[in-house]
């Protein structure tokens, strides 16, 4: 009986310390977004950063439809052969990938670079193709990057993916603060300064990936000499080829779904605000404060909800292709409740101190500050659906359930797309509108997708342990926050300070609540990295 349980307790534990390798790297890269987005920023002004803006969420299509499925598909496909020890087949998934990468990346490349002209006139920003033009090689620099990160992440290896998302930010962060500066100083007294400023933040993309994938060729080569030899039959490229399209399209469906709700959401309130006749100047700030302040923000703890996504999905795979169903529910439970522990805090802890977070981080975008706060109050609740929408979907797709969250997503595209369009229409709330249109879609996919994997795996959601408990721990620690924040602000007058605290008592009171309602019991927390020792010290 111990020697079963052991491996299944060491396999849960791997999940999380992967998961927290890949969690630690996008915490890492989003400090670093943050870091040079705040000069970047402030160097290209809100007309620059509003065609910045524009051309991402365009360039996020394109990748989407490219390369951003395919670490997925590799990922799955070569662990689900690894599981069955075919080395030869899972070296097979790669070849067969980097090929499909090259046609994908180069159809989308030649897309976006010669249909830049086109895509401007679509949205109606003046210079917006020349930043257009220097993302158009960044997805097919990214469609390779993809399956190299796809195919270590199948042999549940997340440290070069970690690695390599912190080698490919440094770079952005450098190349875009130091070419968004030259090109509008180069530029300033012409009418396309905010145009070529944001070709230097794109430029920045474009070197960022290209020096994650330098670092993957670097460790593909040295590391494939040590890779495992096996005899087994080799797998048509058409099997293959079927296996990855399989696993491809359901993804891209699914993701692209997500990518056009946010720029559908640029072209819909461009539109409608101008059919109402509102300034565009005006217009256009307050929808870059949504698209940059605000979000950026959100996606902070989304990245951890992301990155134990990619984490679990080989594991899963694994438990699956050898019929272990408690194993699933095991990893199942351990990842949501992760998540939710993760996500509940955030939200809560950024709603309530949404103001001396941006007057920090944005001390001189002050124009809408007020509005950036009050985004962030009233929006910071899409941290959790978000974050329960990426890992739901992460376990309907490990569990060869690819269609399902497609459907969802659609559903769920086609109520916010008439949402967001009514509310803008026929009210005043402007892009409050898109803030309910943003917290609307990832709650509508996670009580779809939840209700799809208790139908189809017959899974049970404990509701009190996974939302329930982090949902009071978090509200107690909310309180903690507020009254610790408004306490050393009126004895000292300092945001800096006054956030610190708050802050450290905030992980205190949350740490606390953890332990007090039960939210992890002492084989989870052995689990943690590092938890052994603190359970051994709590007991």
């Amino acid at each position: 009986m111990a020697g079963s349980t052991k491996p299944k307790t060491n396999a849960k534990k791997a999940i999380l310390v992967q998961g927290g390798i890949l969690a630690g790297a996008g915490l890492i890269t989003k400090i670093i977004g943050f870091l040079y987005r705040i000069p970047m920023g402030n160097i290209l002004g809100e007309q620059g950063n509003g065609i910045y803006t524009v051309s991402f969420g365009i360039y996020n299509i394109a990748l989407t439809l490219s390369s951003y499925s395919m670490p997925l598909a590799v990922s799955k496909t070569v662990s689900a052969r690894l599981a069955k020890g075919e080395y030869k087949n899972a070296r097979r998934v790669f070849t067969d990938a980097m090929i499909l990468a090259l046609i994908v990346g180069v159809i989308a490349m030649s897309v976006l670079f010669f249909g830049a002209d086109a895509l401007e006139a679509l949205y109606k920003r003046q210079g917006l193709a020349r930043p257009l033009r220097i993302l158009a090689p960044t997805t097919f620099v990214v469609a390779l990057l993809g399956v190299f990160r796809g195919y270590f992440q199948g042999h549940s290896n997340m440290v070069p993916t970690a690695l390599s998302q912190i080698i490919e930010q440094i770079f952005n962060a450098i190349v875009s603060v130091a070419a968004s500066y030259g090109f509008v100083r180069m530029y300033k007294e012409t009418a396309d300064a905010a145009s070529y400023g944001a070709v230097g933040g794109t430029m920045g993309t474009l070197c960022g990936a290209a020096a994650a994938l330098v670092y993957f060729v670097i460790l593909y080569v040295l590391t494939r000499k040590n890779e495992p030899v096996s005899d087994e039959k080799a797998q048509s490229h058409a099997m293959i080829y079927k296996a990855l399209i399989l696993t491809i399209l359901p993804v891209i469906l699914s993701q692209t779904i997500y990518q056009i709700g946010y720029t559908l959401d640029d072209m819909i309130y461009g539109n409608i605000m101008a059919l109402k006749n509102y300034e565009e100047v005006a217009a256009a700030s307050m929808q870059g404060v949504f698209n940059t302040q605000y979000n950026q923000l959100i996606n902070l703890p989304v990245a951890i909800s992301t990155a134990l996504a990619s984490a679990t999905l080989p594991s899963m795979v694994a438990s699956r292709m050898m019929r272990r169903k408690k194993e699933v529910f095991a990893k199942i439970t351990l990842v949501v409740k992760v998540n939710m522990l993760i996500a509940f805090p955030s939200a809560v802890g950024m709603a309530v101190l949404a103001t001396p977070i941006m007057k920090l981080l944005f001390p001189r975008l002050v124009t809408y500050q007020h509005l950036a706060s009050m985004l962030l109050v009233t929006g910071s609740s899409a941290i959790i659906f978000y974050a329960l929408s990426t890992i739901t979907t992460s376990v309907l797709q490990g569990n060869d359930h690819m269609r399902i969250p497609v459907i969802h997503c659609g559903i769920s595209l086609v109520i916010h797309v008439i949402l967001v369009a009514v509310l803008l229409y026929v009210t005043d709330w402007t892009v409050y509108a898109l803030i309910i249109g943003n917290v609307s879609f990832p709650l509508i996919v996670s009580v779809l997708n939840c209700r799809s994997i208790a139908k189809k795996l017959s899974y049970r959601f404990d509701l009190l342990q996974l939302f329930g408990k982090p949902l009071v721990s978090s509200l107690a620690m909310g309180v903690v926050t507020f009254l610790s924040y408004q306490a050393v602000f009126w004895l000292i007058h300092s945001y800096l300070i006054a956030t610190a605290v708050s802050v450290i008592l905030s992980i205190a009171s949350y740490a606390f609540m953890i332990l007090f309602t039960g939210c992890m019991t002492k084989e989870e927390l052995t689990q943690l990295p590092g938890g052994r020792k603190l359970a051994a010290k709590l007991r």
